[in-house]
């Protein structure tokens, strides 16, 4: 008799809820947006996943949640961190993958991922929203677009554009300033993402470019973000048919190990990974006065001290 088991993801702007059945293959799933980190959207989220799946919450052996908000997901048997869970969930969504780009609502990351779909290395900008969903947001309102439309406007420009900042804070304003000057809008959206995939091509950097390449989060979706990461990187970038679930998938496939007993390499590996992002949580804040714009300023990669693989 078949099992399922669920992944969730609570990030900042959105809630992913999967369900995993026995074989490892997604049974349903769901995307919400309402609002910053709610509850409520997560709750319509796992309801909206089973009811893809066609279970009952009486039939979910387990439940692991990941994201900004993992601990307020309601039932969660454990959590892992998203940079854990998004490369486990691209290894499987596309198998073989070697660097994981995942740009969300709030933050962006590069993982480097091995043979087996476990992390070797990691680098995350979650201090300045430069690049993220957020700063594209913002890009769309000051040039008085949908955020749908913001993708196809950019490709039809061109990216000859300087843009001098990639504060999310102060765009708005460089953006509104470039069109007191005339400028078209579609050559300052093309310019703005050529900026933005410079500087994921920094976060990169410091993991290493590796193929083959896939993107994961919301902004995957961008088709104009898509196309100038991979002129930065000068090789192609994989897209995922549901680039937005990776994590919570991941998430997911984690439950179905627990509950099959099978966890326990990627344990050390999870505990490293918290241990450093809470290591950050007491840093002090970055101030943006003075900002040049670079991804977190360009935090060192984080070699993950594992115990030996067999």
């Amino acid at each position: 008799m078949s099992w399922y088991v669920m992944g969730v993801d609570l990030g900042s702007t959105t809630a992913k809820a999967v369900i995993v059945d026995d074989a490892g293959e997604i049974a349903g799933s769901a995307v919400v947006q309402m609002g910053a980190v709610s509850r409520d959207a997560v709750a319509v989220a796992m309801d909206r996943a089973r009811a893809d799946a066609g279970v009952d919450a009486s039939e979910i052996r387990r439940i692991v949640s990941t994201g900004y908000g993992r601990k307020l997901v309601p039932g969660a048997d454990r959590s892992f961190t998203e940079i854990t869970c998004h490369a486990r969930g691209a290894a499987a969504m596309h198998p073989g993958v070697r660097l994981v780009i995942d740009i969300g609502g709030q933050d962006s990351k590069a993982i480097t991922v091995g043979d087996d779909g476990l992390v070797e290395r990691f680098a995350m900008n979650d201090r300045c929203a430069s690049g993220t969903g957020r700063f594209f947001d913002v890009l769309a309102r000051a040039l008085e677009v949908d955020i749908d439309q913001i993708a196809d406007l950019a490709l039809s420009g061109t990216e000859g554009l300087e843009v001098s900042s990639m504060c999310a804070t102060f765009a708005e304003t460089e953006v509104i300033s470039m069109l007191a000057q005339g400028l078209d809008k579609a050559d300052i959206a093309a310019s703005v993402h050529k900026a933005v995939a410079a500087r994921t091509l920094g976060l990169v950097a410091q993991v290493g470019k590796d193929t083959p390449t896939v993107m994961t989060g919301g902004v995957a979706q961008n088709a104009a973000a898509r196309h100038y990461i991979e002129k930065a990187l000068r090789h192609p970038v994989q897209i995922l048919t549901q680039p937005q679930i990776a994590g919570a998938y991941g998430a997911g496939l984690l439950a179905r190990d627990e509950h099959l007993g099978a966890i326990a390499r990627t344990e050390p590996q999870d505990t490293a990974t918290r241990r450093f992002l809470a290591e950050r949580k007491t840093e002090a804040a970055p101030r943006c006065q003075g900002c040049d714009g670079s991804l977190d300023h360009h935090h060192e990669p984080v070699p993950l001290t594992l115990e030996p693989r067999p």
